[in-house]
């Protein structure tokens, strides 16, 4: 399929102030230490729209804070997702980042080293199929974690979110998704990997990442993530 050039707004120049990455991985992904300093530049260069996203996920998710509440990141990373929130909110809410990766919890320990002195930031090392924190949150947070986590568990840990938000607190929850056909699934997958190739990527970054990704990153359709929420008690 030929791939057309996607439009400006969603081409992302290597690096750019980032460590850029130029991973290539030989073997199952995993977020170790090399991922985890190139992942800022990843995120940009993979994800279309990404900025678009994260202050999406900003301005919605601020409409539900209430005071005196948890805010929880599920698979926090480096704390891209929860740092917006803990700058407007800080001083009247605690926050829970919730990471295992070692390396992505160090780096997110360095950066928030002083709330965390302070008690305002909280990072645990949890694994959700085991346990879920102990949160009374009005926002919870779970930013492309979800589709690394194995389906078998994936219902539980929704259904565990819904029971630890306060009434009217929220769970926004951001996935890849598959496409409701395989012609369209081929489809958004060509124009996908034509994306990455203009942000920089060769072609062999591309392929190595795909196939390193194969059973680790596991996407469901929109519809089936959708049922999950209402299964778990979720209504709007």
């Amino acid at each position: 399929m030929q791939i057309s050039t996607p439009p400006p707004s969603l081409i992302v120049t290597p690096g750019n102030g980032h460590t850029a990455d130029h991973t290539l991985p030989s073997e199952r992904w995993k977020f170790d230490a090399e991922v985890t300093d190139v992942f800022e530049d990843m995120l940009r260069r993979s994800i279309p729209q990404y900025e678009v996203m994260r202050q999406t996920v900003f301005a919605v998710g601020s409409h539900f804070v209430q005071q005196h509440t948890d805010i929880v990141d599920l698979g926090c990373s480096r704390g891209d997702s929860i740092a917006p929130f803990v700058d407007r909110f800080g001083a009247h809410n605690r926050f829970e980042g919730i990471e295992v990766s070692e390396p992505m919890l160090l780096a997110s320990r360095e950066r928030f080293a002083g709330l965390i002195k302070a008690g305002v930031v909280h990072l645990r090392n949890t694994d959700l199929r085991l346990e879920f924190p102990p949160v009374r949150a009005s926002l919870i947070l779970s930013v492309l974690t979800l589709q690394f986590i194995p389906i078998e568990y994936r219902q539980r840990i929704v259904s565990d979110v819904y029971k630890h938000l306060v009434p009217g607190g929220a769970f926004i929850l951001v996935e890849k998704v598959l496409g409701t056909t395989a012609d369209i699934n081929g489809c958004m997958v060509g124009l996908y990997h034509g994306l990455k190739s203009h942000n920089g990527y060769s072609q062999e970054e591309i392929q190595r990442k795909a196939l390193s990704l194969e059973g680790v990153l596991v996407p469901v359709t929109a519809t089936w993530n959708e049922d999950l929420l209402r299964a778990a008690g979720f209504r709007q």
